[in-house]
């Protein structure tokens, strides 16, 4: 059985209290929400803290407030099962559900966190392992070694961004507010995470991601669609978020695409989108368009399957966002509800 080390448990009745315990040793401390994901890294090592600090007692950072009007809160401690149940989520942000949904297993679901899955650790073949796997090859750069072993020329750490929710948020814009000792900032989603395997968050160590702000509801038509071996637990091999807003002569207004598990953070299609804006959407820009997106890609054997099989889905699971988005016929592949795309 695999246990935690020695550490100290810290349980704040209140988020001033918990930022100042982060401020006393930001380095040495880490946050802990759901657990889901740090717990077991934890257990395994890959992580490291000399205390923990729960967000568990704190009411304040759960649940969903606002006007879908004028743009929602939703608490950073709020379990994604919570967000499922949520009937104002459900008919004003589907997007958002079908991304929660598709995370871990309903049990996980009622432990996991909305802001501890957007902070979730990158992940990789040679750094999710055992302590005794990862000591025998000599350790790897995101740990205690200095070579990524995916791509041992390379300077920089490769692990894969694994968050479902993190590519849907980004395509809808959502923004994050972080909180310290020295203030409140706010910042887009997709500033938040970073292109690093290491260094994949913009917070600052001695800060706690209390909030997720959603535009206001009607701003985009939104969907998210996994690729992954089982059809639960799994980490996603590739994910799609996809916000789309069509005229209604069927021209495309606008449109923001972002792969998950591609890279160290969710990568924006942009030359995808270009393709889309202003154009009607039909096989010919279905096509183009998912070919552009293939090529922001990075293609390294870090992950479940083979590399060059996970970039060949990419053009179809775009594809078949954009379908589902603009109601057109499904051809080919199963989406992420099981149906074909």
């Amino acid at each position: 059985m695999l246990r935690l080390p020695e550490l100290d448990f810290l349980s704040p009745s209140t988020i001033e209290e918990a930022l100042q315990m982060l401020a006393d040793d930001p380095s040495g401390t880490r946050v802990l929400a759901g657990g889901t994901d740090l717990v077991p890294n934890l257990k395994r090592r890959h992580q490291h803290a000399r205390r923990l600090v729960s967000l568990g007692r704190l009411a304040s950072l759960r649940g969903v407030s606002g006007d879908p009007a004028h743009g929602l809160r939703v608490g950073a401690m709020t379990t994604l099962r919570s967000i499922l149940k949520n009937e104002v989520l459900e008919q004003h942000w589907p997007g958002l559900i079908a991304a929660v949904r598709s995370i871990s297993s309903p049990v996980l679901q009622s432990m996991g966190t909305i802001g501890g899955n957007l902070c979730l650790d990158t992940r990789c073949t040679y750094y999710n392992q055992t302590e005794e796997w990862r000591s025998a090859i000599g350790y790897c750069m995101k740990e205690a070694g200095d070579t990524c072993w995916v791509a041992p020329s390379s300077s920089r750490c490769w692990a894969i961004a694994a968050s479902d929710a993190a590519p849907l948020l980004c395509a809808i814009g959502a923004r994050v507010r972080l909180a310290s000792t020295r203030g409140e900032r706010e910042l887009a989603v997709e500033a938040l995470l970073c292109d690093d395997g290491i260094a994949y968050l913009s917070k600052a160590p001695d800060e706690v991601l209390t909030d997720v702000l959603l535009p206001p509801a009607g701003t985009w038509k939104a969907t998210y669609w996994k690729l992954r071996r089982r059809g639960s637990i799994d980490f996603p091999v590739l994910g799609v978020g996809t916000a789309l807003r069509v005229g209604k002569n069927g021209v495309v207004e606008d449109v923001r695409i972002f792969l998950g598990a591609v890279a160290s953070a969710p990568v924006r299609a942009l030359a995808a989108e270009s393709i889309l804006q202003g154009h009607i959407l039909d096989e010919t820009t279905l096509v183009s368009a998912g070919k552009a997106a293939q090529e922001v890609a990075t293609a390294l054997d870090n992950t479940d399957f083979t590399m060059t099989w996970r970039r060949q889905m990419i053009p179809h699971y775009v594809a078949g966002t954009l379908r589902e988005l603009a109601d057109l016929p499904r051809v080919g592949l199963l989406g992420a509800d099981g149906l074909e795309c």
